[in-house]
């Protein structure tokens, strides 16, 4: 059945995979060819798979549901890599995989070094990958095909969407996703028409808008957006960045004038602070730099903040100049990334708002060992089991981040390179060192070593868990 299902998601790849193909042969391009070339064969296979596989039982349980969400972002990203392989500029085999799992991931990590050079069919799939990666591949199938509402859609829901808890927004799966892409549609197309009106012509404000609300970060420019060095772009880049860092039911509550939500929510409040926190900080630095202009002291600094912390990874101009305390600032901000439930990557604040309340309660327990001291969020008290995972996660995602960065220093990477990219890939960040100016970016990294890194894009985008349970021994027992 899983792979029943898989059939009917690479039929869907190929239908979007059929969009830049449409879109190369308008502008007359040869590429139009070689990408209808790979919609053509993922949907064969998906075909295939549907109707060539008859499975016993239609039912898929908790362990399908976790097998098939880890499964589709790996296969999804084979195929994806196909126009890669077959365009006029195309890839090694290595490098192609790397550039659509960094799609499919919203890492926005690439290979391209002159991304203006290739054609508008190739482009437009990049951008493509991003946003369906964005909300989430699964919950825009439960979205479509209802019939995965009672066979293994709640487990597949909770397995692909990030945070500590997943709460519907109406009583069926399906509906909640549907709830959730017209939202995530929603914002796209205001995005890119906000752009367009701007200085993007409407293929690059729609690229663009892909790239934004997803918080991938793919660019048509080598430069990205400040390319244009527009304030009215980082302007509405910069909204678009912030709300998709933010919970995407709230925003669903709020656009059916439901405020309530928005007003307990207890995560929103600290997005909004460390943003406005950091803002100060950065703007403070740069002052002290002596990078004393209006637009290195308001616009560039919280753009950057932006970018970081909702892991979209676009750079402005100046980053490498901010000095050690700007670059170090970087850090956490990757890490803890913004709220759980949004597009962006990282840790959720969520989790390091638990974090911070149970060590608070640790040092109180351990003044006053008589004292009973419960976790609470909005107003809510976690249970034990709740907060140890969250402590658990937290810890694991140091060791992946970690180990993968020992890895690929063992592999001949400079170790401080190593673990920026090891960092900037399990939170979906994809800013390499060489944009932070502290090594020499992807040059330096193996083929092996790619291979790594997108391990780690695919940890960090399912967030550990739905990955590390197939390599239990009992998920395979019956």
């Amino acid at each position: 059945m899983v792979l029943k299902v898989m059939g009917w998601l690479l039929m869907i790849e190929s239908g979007f995979m059929a969009i830049p193909a449409v879109v190369s042969l308008c502008y007359y391009e040869r590429d139009c060819v070689p990408i209808f070339t790979s919609a053509l064969i993922t949907l064969i296979a998906g075909f295939a798979l549907n109707k060539g596989l008859h499975p016993a039982r239609t039912n898929m349980a908790k362990r399908e549901g976790f097998l098939l969400t880890a499964m589709v972002w790996v296969v999804f990203s084979v195929f994806g890599m196909l126009p890669f392989l077959f365009c006029s500029t195309p890839l090694p085999l290595t490098d192609a995989f790397y550039e659509a799992m960094g799609g499919f991931t919203t890492t926005g990590a690439t290979i391209f070094d002159d991304v203006e050079g290739l054609s508008h069919g190739i482009n437009l799939w990049r951008a493509l990958m991003q946003w369906l990666g964005g909300m989430g591949i699964i919950l825009f199938t439960l979205a479509v095909l209802p019939m995965l509402n009672s066979s293994g859609g709640m487990q597949m829901f909770n397995a692909e969407v990030t945070g500590i808890t997943h709460d519907k927004i109406r009583p069926r799966i399906s509906q909640t996703a549907k709830g959730l892409w017209g939202v995530y549609f929603s914002l796209t197309a205001l995005c890119a028409f906000l752009l367009w009106i701007g200085p993007m012509d409407l293929f690059e404000s729609i690229c663009h808008a892909f790239g934004t609300v997803s918080t991938g970060g793919f660019s048509t420019r080598a430069a990205g957006v400040c390319d244009w060095d527009s304030i009215y772009i980082y302007a509405v880049i910069g909204v678009f960045m912030l709300l998709g860092g933010v919970n995407f039911s709230l925003i669903y509550f709020a656009a059916h004038w439901r405020f309530g939500p928005l007003k307990r929510n207890a995560t929103l409040r600290a997005y909004l602070k460390i943003i406005l926190l950091m803002w100060v900080i950065y703007a403070v630095a740069i002052l002290i730099d002596g990078f004393a202009d209006l637009r290195n002291l308001t616009v560039y600094p919280l753009f950057q903040v932006l970018a970081t912390m909702t892991s979209t990874g676009y750079a402005i101009p100046d980053l490498k100049m901010w000095g050690p305390l700007g670059l170090a600032l970087m850090v956490p901000m990757m890490f803890f990334g913004a709220c759980a439930g949004s597009t962006s990557g990282g840790a959720k604040i969520d989790r390091l708002m638990v974090m911070v309340r149970y060590l608070r309660n640790s040092v109180k327990t351990a003044l006053q060992p008589n004292s009973v001291a419960v976790v609470k969020i909005d107003g809510r008290v976690l249970t034990p089991d709740l907060v140890s995972k969250t402590v658990a996660f937290l810890c694991l995602y140091v060791i992946v981040s970690a180990t993968g960065g020992v890895v690929l220093a063992a592999m001949g990477v400079p170790v401080l390179d190593s673990f920026f990219f090891a960092l900037s890939c399990t939170t979906n960040l994809g800013v390499g060192p060489d944009a932070a100016g502290v090594g020499p970016g992807l040059a330096a990294v193996p083929d092996c070593g790619k291979w790594v890194l997108c391990a780690l894009m695919l940890i960090g985008r399912l967030e550990i868990f739905t990955i590390l349970i197939l390599f239990t021994p009992s998920f395979w027992h019956k």
